[in-house]
């Protein structure tokens, strides 16, 4: 049994390159679709698919291009659905499921879904109505085609008076190798994230590579870091200033001890190809 990761898109999220910071889980015949922003219809057709391969997906938090595209995912699901009952055809499709931080449920639905999906002809609709929700406690986890996914709680911005998290994901492959996706994430290398750097054999890694917006992971920052843990660091949700010179980012990269940018598209068949470096060469 082998796990595959897909990356449907990898820029930020105003990219006009790269698609949003998307990726798919393929495993035994099922996707896990981890976040779902604004162009993920886009990024799927591109890939091939689309909304009625999406068998679940897991939101990290509640910003536009993470969550932008659970409408059309929820709308879509359910249209489809409902016309396979009326037509009584056999198997109709699932709605998704959809896995999720307990304390963001609420907000997803009532601070950015709800205005859009709450009318529905005769129906009062919820965010149940859609999904199938499956809340996940903070800093508990969740099991989906046999894997257990670790939420994984880390600082993205610090409003006035408010933190706001975003929830990445660490999971073990089959061959007992630690995965880590921060999704969204500041630098803060001498908190809790030095205890995720080092428990992770493979860390995909938010990185922003213009403007200093203070709530990511900036690229001259993430070059402090130890060998150890930039030699397993893929790079994502980078601005499309890397695209427009990619040939020099790509070098920067190697040369300051990096796997890589990862490019919209790539494909990781299991863990040892998450390895490869020339995953970053075309």
């Amino acid at each position: 049994m082998t796990t595959t990761i897909i990356a449907l898109g990898t820029g930020a999220a105003f990219t006009m390159q790269n698609w949003q910071t998307n990726f798919i889980i393929q495993r035994n015949g099922k996707n896990l679709l981890i976040d779902c922003g604004s162009d993920i219809r886009w990024s799927l057709k591109e890939n091939d698919m689309s909304f009625k391969d999406i068998d679940a997906v897991y939101v990290s938090h509640a910003h536009a291009d993470h969550i932008g595209g659970l409408e059309y995912l929820g709308f879509t699901k359910y249209f489809t659905r409902r016309a396979m009952l009326q037509n009584n055809v056999q198997d109709p499709m699932k709605l998704s499921t959809l896995f999720c931080e307990r304390g963001l449920i609420c907000s997803i639905w009532d601070n950015s879904l709800r205005g859009g999906m709450e009318g529905l002809e005769g129906i009062d609709a919820t965010i149940d109505t859609y999904f199938d929700v499956q809340p996940v406690n903070k800093n508990g986890s969740f099991i989906w085609e046999g894997l257990r996914f670790d939420i994984v709680q880390s600082l993205h911005i610090s409003a006035k008076y408010k933190i706001v998290d975003s929830f990445g994901l660490m999971f073990t492959d089959d061959n007992g190798k630690r995965i880590y996706i921060t999704t969204d994430v500041q630098f803060a290398p001498e908190t809790s994230m030095k205890a995720y750097y080092k428990e992770a054999d493979v860390i995909i890694h938010d990185c922003e590579t213009l403007y200093r917006s203070g709530v990511h992971a900036h690229y001259d920052d993430l070059k402090t870091l130890s060998k150890d843990i930039k030699e397993k660091m893929w790079l994502c949700h980078y601005q499309d200033n890397v695209l427009d010179d990619w040939n020099n980012w790509k070098y920067k990269a190697q040369t300051d001890g990096f796997k890589g940018f990862l490019k919209q598209g790539v494909v990781f068949y299991d863990y040892d190809d998450l390895l490869k470096t020339n995953k970053m060469n075309f």
